[in-house]
């Protein structure tokens, strides 16, 4: 199914341009968005918790800075960039009694809106821009002059022109500099928590684990079983991200190449292919929503839990040692 690409003379920078902007949070993508719009001539003020630690930072930014209640009383569009557990929760506290007739309400993900935890009124727009790649990349390549492509939804068009304002969004992002991707809030949703599960996260952290105990239950030094399954992994992904997998393949040797022919397929086999569909699954039907949801309310329980887990795995205690030895990192 083919896509629909959008840049720089597809989009008119004056509906964006001539819009009240709100950005509600200054996290990772908050900054990149307020900071973004405001180079790009946009009306922007941050909207943040009375007493946030992030009030300064945005200051010394040059950003105009407020409550989350005046920033969506002022604003014509609100973006909402708390993350996804806070969302429906800030919404209901600081945003849903100040929009009116017309506004947007925009997202960087559609999770909230896709699974049902944010219910706009019908009388507002209902938009999504959603930088492929987290806040300091998306700032970075801004100022840099590229830009990093961004997915462009609608859930909702109440005025006719809400394409125009997510585009416009979009290009004051930087993201019609290198491409504006059509997409639908249940696509963005579904395949990033796919990506971020199966692949990117999930998957390949459990990968170098598995690699990792595996020479090391085998007798292997654990500083060895760090480099080649945890360091050198940088050094394949950047040659399959800048020109491909066949790049890759031609830049390693010939036994290098033969190997991954041979065993990838029983790495990644059928029964993995299976657990991939069951995860897309339950994040279609949205069993992992509810989960994810609930462990919040939960006060993220299970998640801390994991997270303390994976902090004291071995492989982390050798990358700490091996890491603080690289001068370049620690620059």
């Amino acid at each position: 199914m083919a896509v629909t690409i959008y840049y720089e003379q597809d989009v008119d920078p004056s509906v964006i341009q001539n819009m009240k902007v709100a950005i509600i949070g200054y996290g990772s993508q908050g900054h990149a968005h307020a900071l973004n719009l405001k180079d790009s001539g946009v009306d922007v003020r941050v909207g943040l918790r009375e007493g946030s630690s992030s009030w300064a930072k945005a200051e010394e930014m040059g950003l105009k800075v407020m409550t989350m209640d005046d920033a969506a009383e002022e604003a014509d569009l609100i973006m909402m960039l708390v993350p996804d557990e806070k969302q429906a929760e800030v919404y209901e506290q600081h945003i849903a009694s100040h929009l009116k007739e017309g506004n947007t309400l925009a997202f960087a993900h559609g999770f909230n809106i896709h699974y049902g935890y944010i219910k706009a009124p019908e009388n507002v727009n209902v938009i999504m821009c959603a930088p492929k790649g987290p806040g300091h990349i998306v700032r970075r390549q801004y100022v840099e002059g590229s830009g990093v492509p961004d997915l462009a939804c609608v859930a909702q068009d109440a005025t006719g022109n809400a394409w125009d304002i997510a585009l416009s969004y979009c290009w004051g992002m930087g993201g019609a500099r290198s491409g504006i991707i059509k997409a639908t809030f249940a696509q963005e949703t579904e395949e990033d928590l796919f990506g971020e599960q199966a692949v990117l996260c999930g998957g390949l952290v459990e990968l170098v684990k598995a690699g990792f105990e595996t020479l090391v239950d085998a007798g292997y030094p654990p500083e060895l079983a760090y480099f080649e399954c945890y360091h050198e992994m940088k050094m394949i992904v950047d040659l399959m991200y800048e020109s491909g997998i066949h790049f890759m393949n031609y830049s390693i040797s010939n036994t290098a190449e033969y190997g991954e022919y041979y065993a990838g397929p029983k790495v990644i086999n059928e029964q993995s292919r299976e657990a991939m569909k069951e995860i897309l699954k339950r994040i279609q039907n949205g069993e992992f929503a509810k989960d994810f949801v609930a462990d919040c309310n939960n006060g993220h329980k299970w998640l801390l839990e994991q997270r303390e887990a994976i902090n004291e795995h071995q492989i982390e205690k050798t990358g700490e040692q091996i890491r603080s030895m690289f001068s370049w990192i620690k620059a």
